[in-house]
């Protein structure tokens, strides 16, 4: 009777292949419908690294407009040591704010 069982697995096993078949077909089909240009891709790679680039030398630039703006070390050292921020912290809201000691105090409290 193992011989006969083993023939009715086979069957089962083929037409369960043959339904994971057409429904692997019908996933591919659609995929296939879906495919990117390879162009497409490249410009929008493109797109996207020029963004970046862009947006670095943004901020280049604007590190370089907080370095020009002159500030007092010891407005640095009170914000500093009142609020007890980091020097650096101090430093640049300090420059953020234009050297405005109280602009740059009014801004860290709020």
């Amino acid at each position: 009777m193992e011989g006969g069982d083993e023939g009715v697995e086979m069957v089962v096993d083929s037409k369960d292949l043959q339904q994971q078949s057409k429904a692997f077909d019908k996933l591919t089909d659609r995929v296939e419908d879906r495919q990117l240009d390879s162009t497409r891709v490249q410009e929008a790679m493109a797109s996207i690294y020029a963004s970046k680039e862009a947006d670095i030398q943004a901020a280049r630039l604007r590190e370089k407009e907080l370095a020009a703006v002159k500030i007092n070390p010891a407005d640095v050292d009170i914000i500093a040591n009142e609020l007890e921020l980091d020097k650096k912290v101090a430093e640049r809201m300090l420059r953020e704010h234009k050297g405005d000691a109280v602009a740059a105090i009014r801004s860290l409290l709020h």
